[in-house]
C-alpha cells in the first residue's frame, strides 16, 4: 500500500474527514472531530501512518512487522506508526485502519454511534 490508496481508503470510511492541524506535511483523518489517523510522506522514503490499536495488539504488530514501530509523536501505548513500505499486505494495512477507525467510533457519544450505525449500518462499525 502506498500513500494514495491509503489516503484512499481512509477517506472511504463513513464520514472520514481530512485535516491539516500540524502543516501542509501531515494529513490528519477525524470522525466527528476525532483523530483516527495521520498520514506523512517525505521525498525518496516510504509513506508512514499513525494508527489507533488496542494496546496489547499493538505489542503483537510490533513483534510479527517490522515495519510497524510505536507511534511517532503520540501515545505509544495506544498508537503505531505503520511504514508503507509494502512489507505488510494490503489486507492487513486495511484491517488496521478498520480497527483504529472502531476504536474512535467506540469512544465517540452514544448519540454519535447512534446516528452513524443508522446512517451507515455495519460500515460505520
Amino acid at each position: 500500500m502506498n500513500y494514495d490508496s491509503a489516503r484512499s481508503y481512509l477517506i472511504g470510511k463513513p464520514e472520514a474527514k481530512e485535516d491539516i492541524p500540524f502543516g501542509p506535511d501531515v494529513l490528519v483523518i477525524k470522525i466527528r472531530g476525532k483523530m483516527f489517523a495521520t498520514l506523512s510522506e517525505a521525498v525518496g522514503k516510504p509513506a508512514r501512518m499513525n494508527l489507533k490499536c488496542d494496546p496489547e495488539e499493538a505489542l503483537i504488530l510490533r513483534d510479527i512487522f517490522p515495519a510497524v514501530l510505536p507511534g511517532y509523536h503520540m501515545n505509544k501505548r495506544h498508537w503505531n506508526t505503520v511504514v508503507l513500505d509494502g512489507s505488510i499486505p494490503n489486507s492487513e494495512v486495511e484491517r488496521m485502519i478498520d480497527n483504529s477507525y472502531r476504536l474512535v467510533v467506540k469512544g465517540l457519544p452514544k448519540a454519535a454511534r447512534t446516528s452513524l450505525a443508522i446512517a451507515y449500518g455495519d460500515a460505520a462499525k
